[in-house]
């Protein structure tokens, strides 16, 4: 199986942006596509962006789009979420899922994951 492991959350301002990495354990990374989705406070688990195997396609949740970009460093598997212009409502806690697959698609739902992250907690805060 795949083990993944998040890290670079922080309590960031409006506007500050930072870096969130995943780290996968579990070979081939390249057949595996990857997502990251967040959990704000009080409410249910979302997607926030996701990557094909070999970055073939991009996916991204209309709130984040022009903020933020996925991408992935297969031969070093690891999984990257660069945010941007960071606002209150992004505060969550944000995890790294990965399904594996032998396609090139995208998909949204929780339910297509099979393999996840403990999460790293963003706190956008004045």
């Amino acid at each position: 199986q795949v083990h993944l492991v998040e890290s670079g959350g922080r309590l960031v301002q409006p506007g500050d942006s930072l870096t969130l990495s995943c780290a996968a354990a579990g070979l081939p990374f390249s057949d595996y596509g990857v997502a990251w989705f967040r959990q704000p406070p009080g409410k249910e688990r979302e997607f926030v962006a996701g990557l094909t195997k070999n970055g073939e396609e991009k996916e991204y949740t209309d709130s984040v789009k022009g903020r933020f970009t996925i991408s992935r460093e297969n031969a070093q598997n690891m999984v990257y979420l660069h945010v941007n212009s960071l606002k209150l409502e992004d505060t969550a806690v944000y995890y790294c899922a990965a399904r594996q697959t032998s396609g090139s698609l995208v998909f949204r739902g929780t339910i297509y994951y099979n393999y996840w992250g403990q999460g790293t907690q963003v706190t956008v805060s004045t």
